[in-house]
């Protein structure tokens, strides 16, 4: 059991290295490093394109959470249909009755014939 221990132990710190090294990968390709101009006017520049880029950012979340707000809309009327449809539709146990032809008639069409 120790010697498993041992073995699932380091293959945890494997994974938390390899997430680490996939982790930084994924900031250097995306998150180029920063570089502050001298002047007034580019430092200017940069915030604005900061803030376009968090405005873009901010418009595609918005449009996420409303998406998943309409799709957990839909899952819960869909839900409460299939609950409506389960709870309404019980069939009963069917017990054999013996009839006649006549009262098997009468019962279908009704008493007039």
């Amino acid at each position: 059991q120790s010697a498993m221990l041992q073995l699932a132990a380091t293959e945890i710190e494997k994974e938390a290295a390899a997430k680490e090294v996939e982790k930084q990968n994924y900031l250097a390709e995306h998150c180029p490093p920063l570089s502050l101009p001298g002047s007034m006017q580019e430092l200017q520049e940069l915030c604005k394109k900061l803030h376009a880029k968090i405005d873009s950012v901010d418009e595609e979340r918005y449009d996420t959470e409303v998406k998943l707000q309409k799709t957990n809309k839909e899952l819960e009327d869909l839900s409460q249909k299939l609950f409506d449809l389960r709870g309404k539709f019980k069939r009963p146990p069917l017990r054999r009755v013996r009839m006649s032809a006549d009262a098997m008639l009468r019962a279908l069409l009704g008493s007039k014939h």
